[in-house]
């Protein structure tokens, strides 16, 4: 087991974002598990880390106001007297053709898969600074990378969050703060489940290892971001996709 930290991640009531939480309580670390809607499922969360001889808080927040991320840092820092993790978890999906996709689908899409992450990494910035210590985590996407149809404002979004990181990981490297993202590959989780037969069996065909991931297999991949045996990794994209990109 890792020194305990503290370990803030945002979007942390489901799918991916439970699956790190309970990853990192169960790893003996401090956990936020930050919610915007989910209270209920946060709070569930908070109970498993502590059952599993972890500690944890469940912070409500909107990470694409400004003043919410601000809050958020705050808190955390109050409570558990500083942040070592960041994981910019928090995403959201409004899927169309670029021909119906609406003014909002774009604006909301970018104001919580990038301007949340900006905004939660411009509050932890100053802390990290101090103690001149950190991990930033940015949970992007494989269509970040390769494009998808019908998604041109998520793949926006994801696509900025990587040159983001490689650009903070040169402005923040001499604090001995890393920045990586993990892009995730087609992983189960409730929002996959919804989709057809038909089209779960055309993306696994595009799989090399002929199956969809899991949400453990991204937190196992933070795990190690977030290691002392990560220390110098810093500015990359990992990739957990099953060999599809």
């Amino acid at each position: 087991m890792n020194e305990k930290r503290t370990v803030l991640i945002t979007g942390a009531s489901r799918g991916i974002g439970r699956a790190l939480a309970m990853a990192f309580g169960e790893n003996g670390d401090n956990v936020v598990v930050n919610y915007r809607r989910s209270e209920q499922s946060a709070q569930t969360i908070v109970e498993a880390i502590k059952k599993a001889g972890g500690d944890a808080l469940a912070l409500k927040a909107d990470v694409s106001d400004f003043d919410e991320a601000k809050t958020l840092v705050e808190q955390t820092i109050e409570h558990f007297g500083s942040i070592d993790v960041l994981i910019n978890n928090s995403g959201i999906t409004k899927d169309t053709l670029m021909l119906r996709m609406k003014e909002e689908d774009f604006d909301d899409v970018i104001n919580v898969n990038l301007k949340g992450s900006w905004n939660m990494i411009k509050h932890v910035t100053r802390p990290m600074f101090k103690q001149k210590s950190g991990r930033i985590i940015n949970i992007s996407s494989v269509v970040g990378l390769i494009g998808n149809p019908g998604q041109t404002n998520y793949v926006a979004s994801k696509a900025a969050v990587n040159g983001m990181t490689k650009s903070l990981a040169k402005e923040y490297g001499k604090k001995n703060i890393t920045v990586n993202a993990i892009a995730p590959g087609f992983i189960e989780t409730e929002m996959t489940d919804a989709l057809s037969d038909e089209i779960k069996d055309a993306y696994r065909a595009q799989i090399p290892l002929n199956r969809f991931g899991k949400t453990d297999d991204i937190a196992k991949t933070a795990l190690f971001l977030a290691s002392k045996d990560a220390g110098y990794i810093t500015g990359q994209i990992i990739s957990v996709n099953g060999g599809m990109v």
